[in-house]
């Protein structure tokens, strides 16, 4: 495995993986376009290199992780699969015999792999060939990205955040962005449930400064674990040591009582005073819109230091696919392991990226009993980060989840409207926007399993479909249009799926792009669509804002998964349904504001 990012980096030379960039280009949007335009292409695209960055002497590196054969190349594996088949051995040699042991799984096997860090052994560790403190700290030196037009600034967006617990003393090395506010301040981007912000409160309660330590460039192992949902008091350097087969060296730093990764190209020191905030954001965020502006905490920065010819390494988040999109589905596979050992009933799970790694997971189970497709929605929905998921879809075990085809069959011959949805509400993540309520709002679960006796049947006098033509098409889809297209602030509609044959479905949907107005919303749109008998023949409508494409499917996903709000944004009637996919406003009765989505239109 890699010692560093440069010996990555190499790696991904010399398999046509890296793409250089020679003309002189700017680290305010210059990059960041190129970045977005290479991520997005089939497979992700290759990895940039930027030899030239304006106002830095140093070079940067992005979408190193952005590809299938990037993210394999950089845990070490073959596939995807292979570190939680490590994992899934070391499981059924010593089965958890409760919650807490299945918790504990990944650090057990990590100890009995003895891949604990180790401490550098030498005169100088590589971060620390050049040091800079006092006045000397100045952090335009480093060719930081501002991201998007309306970002508050420039931001590192793959620091590896290093703290230490007050009253534990156990490590957390958390991926937390940073925007840069001077010279010598950056704020400190920990969501209220990250462990980062869970350490900074202890020092808060005790009035103490926290110190704090940044790595940005780690070697790739190393960068991937910052990233990884490990459970509280787990030493993310473990998990790197266990996916390298070998410890993460660690050295002191120069100015604070903490360690870091002694191959990193550069690291920040400092300290977070426990009663300081400052205004931070807006950012362009992974969900592929804007977080808004708010307080956070601010890292001071006593010290840089970095190696004599660093590599700067950033990664550029927006609307799916982009690099990180690897990062989650690495995790993904990673913790399928994990998450069996507390539900074996999970065949497998699949986070697609539309829903930008929390908004749905959909979960394939060996069903056993009734009500066994609810347990398992409560049970995700109390683990862990898994808690902030708003959407879960459950289906049979058969159901091969690498194939969407086989999930959209489900939910058209399978779905009852009546029967199969379960509503709840509970904590959500920080980024989504589209609950009335920050961190809170309503959850769906979709039932898709097959009937067990004592369940409820599935439409016993409900949606009948109407009556279809000699070849099997929907008699009255015609009229429907039309009657459609007649319901003002309407500006197209269509069919989706027409091309299967109603006897094989069950429900019929129609997706219309509409135009929202005083007085307008979605529920009044909702109530003229579930009144007219010509639109009798559809029981599963989507609304979508007018400049939507209703040609491109995974755009219409991604504004589902983030733009519903499954108990506002839901109107069931009669064994049918309307969702409202659009942005919303006062009109929908969401007074919070609504963020902007990401584009370089600007």
């Amino acid at each position: 495995m890699y010692r560093h990012l440069r010996e990555f980096l190499a790696a991904l030379e010399r398999e046509g993986e890296v793409l250089h960039v020679a003309d002189e280009v700017s680290p305010c949007l210059d990059i960041s376009k190129i970045t977005d335009r290479e991520s997005k292409r089939p497979g992700g695209g290759k990895a940039l290199f930027f030899e030239k960055v304006k106002g830095s002497a140093f070079p940067v590196a992005t979408n190193i992780f952005g590809s299938m054969k990037r993210m394999c190349m950089a845990l070490g594996v073959k596939d995807l699969d292979e570190p939680g088949r490590r994992i899934k051995e070391f499981v059924e040699f010593h089965p958890p015999g409760n919650l807490r042991e299945a918790m504990n799984v990944i650090p057990m096997a990590i100890e009995v792999s003895r891949f604990f860090p180790r401490t550098f052994r030498g005169k100088t560790p590589p971060c620390q060939e050049v040091v800079l403190t006092g006045d000397q700290v100045d952090l335009s030196i480093l060719p930081v990205l501002q991201c998007w037009p309306k970002d508050g600034g420039p931001f590192i967006t793959l620091p590896l955040v290093v703290t230490r617990s007050l009253e534990t003393g156990k490590r957390n090395v958390g991926m937390y962005r940073m925007q840069i506010f001077d010279k010598n301040t950056t704020g400190m981007h920990w969501h209220i449930h990250k462990d980062g912000s869970h350490y900074f409160n202890e020092y808060r309660k005790k009035g103490l400064r926290m110190p704090v330590a940044v790595a940005v460039g780690a070697d790739p192992a190393t960068t991937y674990a910052a990233t990884a949902p490990l459970p509280r008091g787990v030493d993310e350097m473990m998990l790197a040591g266990f996916i390298r087969k070998k410890p993460v060296v660690m050295a002191p730093c120069v100015t604070i009582d903490l360690s870091v990764p002694a191959e990193a190209e550069f690291i920040l020191e400092g300290y977070v005073d426990p009663d300081e905030l400052r205004i931070e954001g807006p950012f362009g965020d992974h969900t592929g819109y804007y977080s808004l502006a708010d307080l956070y905490p601010v890292f001071h920065v006593t010290a840089i230091t970095h190696r004599r010819d660093p590599i700067y390494n950033a990664t550029l988040v927006g609307k799916p696919p982009m690099e990180d999109c690897y990062l989650a589905k690495a995790t993904e596979r990673m913790f399928l392991p994990m998450l069996q050992t507390v539900f074996p009933e999970i065949m497998d799970y699949w986070l697609p990226w539309e829903g930008v790694f929390h908004n749905i997971v959909v979960v394939a189970i060996d069903k056993e009993y009734p009500g066994h497709a609810q347990k398992v929605m409560s049970g995700l929905w109390g683990q862990g980060q898994m808690s902030f998921c708003k959407a879960i879809t459950v289906l049979d075990r058969e159901v091969d989840l690498t194939d969407p085809g086989r999930i959209i069959e489900a939910l058209l011959t399978r779905l009852d409207i009546t029967t199969d949805i379960t509503l709840t509400k509970g904590v959500l993540d920080v980024l989504d926007h589209s609950s009335p309520f920050p961190n809170f709002g309503n959850k769906i679960g979709l039932d898709l399993t097959r009937r067990f006796p004592g369940e409820p049947p599935r439409n016993p006098h409900g949606f009948a479909g109407g009556a279809t033509g000699a070849e099997g098409s929907w008699a009255g889809e015609a009229s429907a249009r039309g009657e459609a297209s007649e319901i003002p602030g309407v500006t197209a509609i269509r069919r989706l799926f027409p091309e299967r044959p109603d006897a094989a479905a069950e429900n019929r949907v129609l997706v219309l792009a509409v135009e929202k107005a005083a007085g307008r919303g979605g529920r009044e749109f909702a109530a003229q669509i579930l009144e007219r008998p010509e639109l009798s023949g559809f029981n599963i409508f989507v609304l979508f804002d007018k400049e939507i494409d209703l040609n491109n499917g995974s755009l219409m996903l991604w504004k589902v998964f983030n733009n519903v709000d499954p108990g506002r944004d839901m109107v069931l009637r009669d064994h049918r349904m309307v969702v409202d996919a659009c942005k919303k406003g006062p009109m929908d009765g969401h007074d919070r504001e609504w963020p902007d989505e990401l584009t370089f239109d600007e």
